[in-house]
């Protein structure tokens, strides 16, 4: 199925920048569904910090095939693992989607996102793109209310806009610093074990490898895929 909307310009590109780290590459370009990847790492929650009528943001309109300062619904929510938060995302709509073929949306409370994106054929996906963003970014200043003590002066994100019945549903997601974090103290586990057993395997310590947490499916795929909560299936 093809799609007429496209999250990329001159900031969001297909291709994440050189300068991304191999782990951060990774998860910016993880097609499925994002909840089912952190399901993998721990417990997720949801947290809502936001939802209701508001102007999208200056690089959101052309995107949405959207006029300057029309009105959409926008929804914004952390995503936490064992109670630390790792994702800030923020998800909007054109008004009157909202209430149409998107009104699900407005019923979500604190079920993910991915339950609605995942679970209908209908349901057609942009390339996912990425960048690196700053403090001058309405994004960063979502994310970084999330982020203990100093946030680091540039955040990593990425966005991709689902299509149902003609009409845009852009996902916007900021990944925290904790989670990277994270990441390494697996990586890390993991290495120890290796040089301790003498085997390549860290899952003998229980420590799976970056790709056992959620094999990415092709990103640039048009149609949404089903999400799993298995590590090492394709998902979100």
């Amino acid at each position: 199925m093809p799609i007429r909307f496209n999250a990329a310009d001159a900031h969001w590109r297909v291709a994440p920048l050189p300068g991304f780290s191999a782990v951060q590459k990774d998860w910016l370009t993880r097609g499925g569904s994002l909840t089912a990847h952190l399901r993998a790492l721990g417990a997720v929650a949801v947290r809502v910090t936001r939802e209701g009528v508001a102007l999208p943001w200056a690089d959101e309109h052309a995107a949405l095939a959207l006029r300057v300062r029309v009105p959409v619904w926008v929804r914004e929510v952390v995503l936490s693992v064992d109670d630390v938060p790792f994702v800030a995302a923020h998800s909007v709509a054109p008004l009157a989607a909202s209430v149409g073929v998107w009104q699900a949306t407005r019923r979500l409370r604190t079920r993910p996102l991915a339950e609605l994106l995942y679970s209908d054929s209908s349901v057609a996906r942009s390339a996912l793109v990425s960048r690196r963003v700053t403090e001058r970014h309405p994004l960063y200043r979502l994310a970084a209310r999330e982020v203990g003590g100093s946030p680091p002066h540039v955040l990593v994100a990425r966005r991709s806009v689902f299509e149902r019945h003609g009409e845009p549903l852009m996902v916007t997601e900021c990944f925290l610093p904790a989670l990277w974090t994270h990441l390494a103290s697996f990586s890390r586990a993991g290495s120890v074990s290796c040089s301790s057993e003498h085997t390549s395997d860290a899952t003998h310590a229980g420590h799976p490898r970056m790709r056992e947490h959620g094999r990415p499916i092709e990103h640039t795929a048009s149609r949404a895929h089903p999400a799993t909560r298995a590590a090492g299936e394709r998902s979100r």
